[in-house]
C-alpha cells in the first residue's frame, strides 16, 4: 500500500502521488483530515453514549453525486496529518470517551492511516466507506479493523454509472464484502455494542425501490440469517442539481417495499425514521 503508482481504490488511476500527480481523488500523498468529533448518529450498537470517534477524511474514491458530505468528499479538503498526527487524534478521541475510532472515507488515505492503526487501539476500528473497494485493500487491513461498515449502494449498474461514475459498483463491492465478512467473521456483540463484523448499510434512494430489492436480495442470499447486519437508511437529503426523481426525500411506500424485503430475506439489522432525512444530521464541515 502506497502512493505511487497509486492502486488503492477500483478506479487504479496508477498516478505518482509523491509527485504531486493527481488522480480520481484528487488528493495528496498525505492524510487530509477535515473533522475530528465523537458523532452520535452512527447505528445504536456503535455509537452508544460516548458516540464514535469519528475522522472524517476529505476526499472520495466514488463521488456520488447526491453525497450529503460533498462539502468535503468533492476534493482534497482538510488539514494534512501524517501517520503520528492521526494517532495522536485517535488517542484524544478515546480519551473523551469514544467507543470505537470511526475511519469515515479512508481509503484513498491508506499509507498513512495503517501506521497510525499500529499498535492496535483499545477501542474497536470502524472502517466506514462506500464499498468501492478492492480486495487487496481489504487484506491489508486485516489485525487492524473490527468492524466493517461499507455501503452497497447499487445493484443496478446503469444507476451507478449515472450516479457515482462506476458501472462496476455492484460486482466490486459484492466482492469487497465477501472478503470482509471472509476476514472478521460473523457479528460479535459485546452487551448491546457491536465489537466485530460487518454492517452492511443501503441507502433507499427516490424512485429507486427495485435497485432496493435487488441489493437486499443479493443480502439475503449470500449470507446466513445473522452473518452480518444490514442499516436500511431512509436518510437520502436532496443536495441541489440533480433532477426528479432525486430532488425529493422517499416516499412512505418506497420505505416500506424495501423494508418488507428486508424481512422477506430473513436480514437483520437496523432502520431508520423518516426524520433522519434532515440537513441537522449532517456534520458541520
Amino acid at each position: 500500500m502506497d502512493y505511487a503508482s497509486c492502486a488503492l481504490c477500483p478506479r487504479m488511476c496508477g498516478v505518482d502521488r509523491t509527485a504531486g500527480e493527481l488522480g480520481f481523488c484528487r488528493c495528496p500523498d498525505t492524510a487530509l483530515v477535515a473533522k475530528v468529533m465523537r458523532h452520535a448518529w452512527e447505528e445504536p450498537a456503535l455509537a452508544g453514549p460516548g458516540g464514535s470517534g469519528a475522522i472524517f477524511f476529505g476526499g472520495c474514491t466514488l463521488g456520488c453525486r447526491y453525497c450529503q458530505n460533498r462539502a468535503i468528499s468533492g476534493g482534497p479538503v482538510g488539514t494534512p496529518m501524517d501517520a503520528a498526527a492521526l494517532r495522536a487524534a485517535m488517542e484524544g478521541l478515546i480519551r473523551e470517551g469514544a467507543e470505537n475510532i470511526d475511519l469515515i472515507t479512508p481509503t484513498h488515505f491508506l499509507p498513512t492511516i495503517l501506521p497510525a492503526l499500529r499498535p492496535k487501539l483499545p477501542v474497536p476500528v470502524v472502517y466506514n466507506c462506500g464499498g468501492y473497494e478492492r480486495v487487496e485493500t481489504i487484506a491489508a487491513l486485516d489485525g487492524l479493523v473490527d468492524v466493517y461498515l461499507p455501503d452497497l449502494k447499487y445493484a443496478d449498474s446503469g444507476l451507478a454509472r449515472r450516479l457515482s461514475g462506476a458501472e462496476d459498483y455492484f460486482e466490486t463491492a459484492c466482492r469487497t464484502i465477501e472478503a470482509m465478512v471472509r476476514q472478521v467473521g460473523p457479528v460479535q456483540w459485546q452487551g448491546d455494542r457491536v465489537v466485530r463484523g460487518v454492517i452492511v448499510r443501503h441507502l433507499i434512494l427516490p424512485g429507486q425501490v427495485e435497485n432496493s430489492l435487488r441489493v437486499l436480495d443479493y443480502l439475503g442470499d449470500a449470507f446466513a440469517p445473522g452473518q452480518i447486519l444490514v442499516s436500511l437508511m431512509r436518510q437520502y437529503t436532496p443536495m441541489g442539481g440533480l433532477p426528479a426523481p432525486f430532488d425529493r426525500t422517499v416516499t412512505e411506500e418506497e420505505y416500506q417495499a424495501a423494508l418488507s424485503w428486508v424481512y422477506l430475506n430473513r436480514l437483520e439489522g437496523f432502520t431508520q425514521e423518516a426524520e433522519a432525512a434532515d440537513r441537522q444530521y449532517i456534520p458541520d464541515f
